[in-house]
């Protein structure tokens, strides 16, 4: 940073830089704030806070298939354990995967629970 550039003005001292050099110092503050992310994600995966969604997973979501469903299955669970931890009946279970019944808030954050997940990964 060579060509630094100094001007005093009402609202205080401004550094003026060549836009190239300017450009430079956001792509690395751009890259320093990934790398953060990065990081910060790193720290709670290996917490156990986050985890990794095969790209099949994140398919079916995409297409649209439910997400109760496609969660449960990807936890290796039948309905009848999700139920059971939900404290929800298979059959009511069975009609939110199927879209004959709407669940309730208080049935979606159960569900959620029951999965170890966020409500707003039940959301579509």
């Amino acid at each position: 940073m060579a060509h630094v550039q100094y001007l005093d003005t009402p609202a205080g001292r401004l550094a003026v830089v060549p836009e190239d050099e300017f450009r430079t110092l956001v792509e690395a503050a751009e890259d320093n704030a990934d790398a953060a992310a990065i990081a910060a994600f790193r720290k709670r995966l290996a917490a156990g806070e986050e985890e990794l969604v095969p790209d099949v997973i994140v398919g079916r979501l995409l297409e649209g298939e439910n997400p109760i469903r496609v969660w449960r299955e990807h936890r290796g669970m039948k309905a009848s354990d999700l139920a059971e931890k939900a404290e929800l009946s298979q059959a009511f279970i069975s009609q939110i995967e199927t879209g004959k019944r709407e669940p309730s808030i208080s049935a979606i954050k159960a569900i959620a629970a029951a999965l170890h997940l966020a409500v707003d990964d039940l959301l579509p």
